[in-house]
């Protein structure tokens, strides 16, 4: 999951917590005893959907569906993915437009961790939570984020995979959405 589902998923939390579940990508180690509590409870909360989507049977699956010389990198690109049905099924919804406000509102006014820094202001700026609807746009932010990173972009070389297993990875997202929403319903309640 990238931001708008991370977002998405603690709505109903205080602005502390889904602040710390926004940035937590952006926070290194376990100790998080510098950050107020209910921050440090939605940088471990994100932490935890992490782990559950990444070992759900479909995203593995999906992870094995990537050519062999990007798979290392599927993770990053799939999370994006995800962003990008999630607001391409829910554009233009109340709770949307509620959440995608909440979330801009919030990075403009707080610093983001050093490795978000410079991503957060871009972010807002140009609209990225109601831009993942858009499949193009997603696929340019997926490389785009393959750019930051050292070496060939591997992320880039994903895209065309994305477009041929589009309709595999929407079904993938299909059955994977409402069963993390069932879990996080028996599991977590947003501080």
């Amino acid at each position: 999951m990238n931001f708008l589902a991370h977002a998405w998923l603690v709505s109903a939390g205080s602005d502390d917590f889904l602040y710390g579940n926004l940035i937590a990508d952006g926070v290194k180690g376990r100790d998080l005893s510098d950050w107020p509590v209910a921050t440090a409870q939605g940088i471990r909360h994100h932490r935890r959907v992490d782990a559950w989507v990444d070992s759900h049977p479909n995203v593995v699956n999906a992870r094995r569906r990537a050519p062999t010389g990007q798979r290392r990198y599927a993770g990053i690109a799939l999370d994006m993915m995800w962003d990008h049905f999630l607001a391409r099924d829910t554009a233009g919804q109340v709770d949307q437009e509620e959440i995608i406000g909440r979330c801009y509102r919030l990075l403009s006014t707080r610093s983001a961790p050093n490795r978000l820094a410079g991503m957060m202001p871009l972010l807002v700026e140009h609209d990225w939570l109601r831009g993942y609807a858009d499949f193009d746009f997603t696929c340019r932010a997926i490389a785009g984020i393959g750019r930051r990173l050292s070496g060939p972009n591997q992320l880039a070389a994903l895209v065309p995979w994305l477009r041929d297993d589009y309709r595999v990875l929407e079904n993938d997202f299909q059955a994977l959405w409402p069963t993390l929403l069932a879990e996080l319903s028996h599991t977590d309640t947003p501080t």
